[in-house]
């Protein structure tokens, strides 16, 4: 059995990989930048959830066209699952299949689940080996200092995230329906440079008074 804190880097790991592949196919597809995850951070972690799954589950799997076929159902089935939950929650989506054939509500496609089977199999079959490999050589103190640090700031990611989502939620969405993540990053830059710039301001002037506080507030929401 891999050490639980190898598994936490394979999960990080992967979800890195998945918002990479993300985020080049939305420069070629769109020509623009859109951070295609959740978190602010540069990771998907339905990626990393689901590459999980299948190194637990199907890394004795010698078959390889079982192996294709059991990748696709696990990335198909979390994705769906991960899709209708936030949709649930947040009352937004972070990606629509409508538009392509042969989806499942708009939550997955047959293009995507068969290109999940292709990086499923290739994964398990090469990829996953050589980072094992790798961290499997680290110390133990080497491996425990990577593990508690990424942990901290994953969570302390999922946190703000979620809180800043849960707020993106209260306003209207144009894209009801649709795929929502170019709204919701550029709701969640705002909200996010909005803080940080009142913060600066107000540690720069501790000594000003709350009525000037509040019409820095709204001239900077006005500038927006």
């Amino acid at each position: 059995m891999t050490n639980i804190k190898i598994l936490f880097l394979l999960f990080i790991t992967y979800s890195i990989i998945g918002w990479i592949m993300e985020m080049i196919v939305t420069v070629i597809r769109n020509k623009e930048i859109v951070n295609r995850g959740f978190l602010i951070g540069p990771y998907c972690p339905i990626y990393g959830t689901c590459s999980i799954a299948m190194i637990l589950l199907l890394s004795k799997v010698t078959n390889s066209i079982l192996l294709f076929i059991l990748s696709i159902i696990i990335c198909s089935v979390g994705e769906y699952i991960t899709s209708y939950l936030m949709e649930k929650l947040f009352k937004a989506r972070w990606w629509d299949y409508s538009h392509k054939k042969f989806n499942l509500n708009g939550r997955i496609c047959l293009q995507n689940c068969l290109a999940f089977g292709v990086l499923g199999f290739i994964m398990i079959k090469f990829v996953n080996t050589f980072f094992v490999n790798i961290y499997s050589s680290f110390s133990i103190s080497t491996l425990n200092i990577l593990f508690y640090i990424l942990l901290v700031i994953f969570i302390t990611d999922l946190i703000i995230s979620f809180n800043v989502v849960i707020k993106i939620k209260n306003m209207s969405l144009k894209y009801v329906n649709l795929d929502n993540t170019k709204e919701i990053t550029n709701k969640i830059k705002s909200i996010i440079s909005e803080k940080v710039l009142n913060r600066r301001l107000f540690k720069a002037f501790p000594y000003l008074s709350k009525s000037i506080k509040d019409k820095i507030k709204l001239l900077i929401k006005r500038k927006k």
